[in-house]
Formats: structure tokens, C-alpha cells, sequence
């Protein structure tokens, strides 16, 4: 099987996060039936720690090195297995260099099935061609679209002490993510009085109009959206907002749910604040006839923690040699997103991200740019073949 059919195939796997049971068994079927011990193939228990819990943990492969190469410092590919839910369903069709999903109401599951893709793809090749290797970790972690939790939950240990490591996720194989934000999301829990919207109005106190007001302050003073102050930059949102059952019920409780990004750790802390400083000025504001106000409870946490590598890191380093080998121009980049390779340097395991084709993720126009998968393969069977020169 090339690697094209391989990635046809698992393109149609649905495995939306917390459901990676399927592509899962597909990937282990692979490797067994081109002779990966299965002694060397495991999964963790990440899915047990993570919210949602999930029908599996990240799989790991752990194998020897091989040849002149074996004693050489062990090395990891990751690659994410889920996909957002617009995904399932997928039937994908190639068409001249791109494929594409045949239903344009679904999303294509490039993301990350191309980065999946990949990584497999450089085991299966090395299997076939029994070529040398140092030791190699292959991790492909769970709900990572859901807040990198395979990742963050990850059996650090079962890793085996890698001393480079590579994630294959985004668009060009010649793109190096050498750093990303970190975020803090939250729910809002705005509580007000409830009554009688004709008969008692000025009994009641909305927590409509609690939520309206800190969110049109947080818009004008600047804090929603793009942020850009002196003590620095970053973007927040507000994505979802719950409440109410009745028109003629002065509604007593909403839930928001908003996240704050910033590659500024102090400047990240400083809008998360902002956020509940906001709301709860916009709770104590509106009182009923009785003098009574609403108030809040916030259920805050750190999503994820930025990151940067220098641009000596060994990892770094290998890739730029690994994409200088397969023809390409390395350029380094900073994403604005969350990636597994945040929690991963966290572990102390620092990691870059390449690229595996991958066009247009979370939208039912997704695609996939076959010459750069292509190429994505071949960088990866590089670096893990160390025949980055």
C-alpha cells in the first residue's frame, strides 16, 4: 500500500475526540502487519485523566535502534490521531494535487490525518526496507482538538527519554513551529433573580443584562478580541453563551464560556483577571427594588502554557537540515494556537511542529496538497532515520 492509499483509508475513519478507538486499532493493524512487535506497541491511560474520558489513551511505539545507529540518542515523532467532529463522515476523493471531501458539508480530517499519515508512513517504510534507525518513539496522542489533553496527560516515562522529538501537524512541510501561545479558558456563571417579566419586572435582576453589560465593556475598553495594551499583546473570545428558558421569565442564570491567549504569561494573567474583574463589576451594578444584585462564579483554568524554542535546539537544528535535505526552505514560525508540541516541551521534551499538507483545518473546505504530503513523508522518514545530511 502507498502512502496515499494509507491516507485515503484513515481520512474515512471518523474519529472525533474521545472516539479515536477506530483510527487507533487501524494504525496498531498497520504496524503489526509489517512486524512491529507488539510487545513494542502500548497505550496509556491519558483518555482515564482527561474530562471527557474517551474510548482510548495515546499510542505509543517504542522501538530499539537498528544497525550502526542503535546506540545513537533516542528520537520521536508525534502526530494527533482525533478530528474535529465536522469530520466524521469524511469521504474523501483525490482531485489532481488535492484531496478533498466529496460531501461539501464535511470536513476533510487532513487535520491531522496528514501529520498521522506521515509518521506511519516513515515506521512502515523502515520496516520494509529494514533501515538503520536510532531508538524512536512513534506517540500519537488523543484529544488534542479539545485542548491538547493526550498530550498534557501523556505517560512521560512510557516515552522512553527522548532527546529530539517532531510533531507533524499544519500546511507546509517546510514551515518549523518553533513556539505557541498558551491560553486560559473559563466558564462564567452569572447568577441573577428570577421573576415574573410582566407582572414584577423590578423584582427580578437578569443575568442577561449582567452578561450583556461586562461583555460590552470588556469590547470597548479593548479587551475582547484582539488585545493590544503596553503591558502587552494577546486575543480573547467569548464563544458560547447559555440562559434562559422563557421570554416572560426575568432570567436568573447564564453560563459564558470565553478563553484568553497570549505568548505573555504575566499579559495572559492580567486579561484572565480583566475578564473576572469585568464580570463581577457588571454583577454588583444592577440591583432590583429590594437592593439586591447578581453575582458570579468563575471556574478558570491554564489551557495550555507557551512556549518558544531557540533556534539552536537540537530539534530545530534536524529539521532544518531534515527539510534542506528533502528540497524545501525551513522558515521558522510562532503560531497563535495551541499545539501537542506545547505540552510536550513542557514534559521536557522540547519539540518543533512541521507541516503535512494539510489546507483550510475545522472547515468543510478543508484539503489536503498531495506534493506536500509527499514531502512531509520523506522529511519524516529522514529524521527518523537520522539522513537529515
Amino acid at each position: 500500500m502507498n502512502n496515499i492509499d494509507l491516507l485515503m483509508q484513515m481520512l474515512a475513519i471518523p474519529g472525533p475526540s474521545g472516539e479515536e478507538g477506530r483510527i487507533v486499532d487501524f494504525i496498531t493493524k498497520q504496524l503489526r502487519a509489517a512486524r512491529v512487535p507488539a510487545s513494542t506497541i502500548r497505550t496509556d491511560g491519558a483518555n482515564k485523566k482527561s474530562h471527557i474520558g474517551g474510548e482510548v489513551g495515546n499510542l505509543i511505539v517504542k522501538l530499539p535502534g537498528r544497525g550502526s545507529l542503535a546506540r545513537t540518542p533516542r528520537r520521536m515523532l508525534s502526530a494527533h490521531v482525533d478530528t474535529v467532529p465536522i469530520c466524521v463522515g469524511c469521504k474523501p476523493v483525490k482531485k489532481g494535487a488535492w484531496i478533498k471531501s466529496v460531501d461539501p458539508n464535511t470536513g476533510l480530517g487532513a487535520d491531522n490525518r496528514s501529520g498521522v499519515g506521515a509518521v506511519l508512513t516513515a515506521a512502515l517504510e523502515i520496516q520494509k526496507q529494514k533501515l538503520e534507525h536510532p531508538p524512536l518513539t512513534l506517540l500519537f496522542p488523543v484529544q488534542e482538538e479539545i485542548g491538547l489533553v493526550g498530550s498534557r496527560f501523556v505517560n512521560v516515562r512510557a516515552l522512553g527519554n527522548p532527546k529530539l522529538a517532531f510533531n507533524f501537524d499544519g500546511g507546509s512541510p517546510a514551515k518549523l513551529t518553533i513556539g505557541a501561545t498558551g491560553a486560559y479558558r473559563m466558564t462564567i456563571d452569572v447568577e441573577g433573580i428570577a421573576s415574573h417579566a410582566g407582572v414584577a419586572p423590578a423584582a427580578g435582576v437578569s443575568a442577561i443584562a449582567i452578561a450583556g453589560t461586562a461583555i460590552a465593556k470588556l469590547q470597548r475598553g479593548g479587551w475582547l478580541g484582539a488585545v493590544s495594551k503596553k503591558q502587552g499583546r494577546g486575543t480573547s473570545n467569548i464563544g458560547v453563551i447559555e440562559g434562559g428558558a422563557a421570554t416572560n421569565v426575568v432570567t436568573n442564570h447564564v453560563r459564558v464560556k470565553a478563553e484568553v491567549r497570549s505568548h505573555g504569561k504575566t499579559f495572559r494573567k492580567t486579561m484572565l483577571r480583566r475578564f473576572i474583574q469585568t464580570f463581577k463589576e457588571a454583577a454588583e451594578s444592577i440591583h432590583n427594588d429590594a437592593g439586591e444584585c447578581g453575582r458570579i462564579r468563575v471556574d478558570a483554568h491554564l489551557d495550555y502554557e507557551s512556549f518558544k524554542l531557540a533556534a539552536r535546539q537540537p530539534c530545530v537544528v534536524e529539521a532544518e537540515r531534515a527539510v534542506r535535505a528533502a528540497g524545501g526552505d525551513p522558515l521558522r514560525f510562532v503560531c497563535d494556537g495551541g499545539l501537542d508540541a506545547n505540552y510536550l516541551t513542557e514534559h521536557g521534551i522540547p519539540t518543533v511542529t512541521l507541516g503535512a499538507g494539510q489546507q483550510n483545518a475545522h472547515m468543510t473546505t478543508e484539503m489536503l496538497h498531495i506534493p506536500s504530503f509527499r514531502i512531509a513523508c520523506d522529511i519524516a522518514l529522514r529524521l527518523a532515520t537520522a539522513t537529515t545530511r
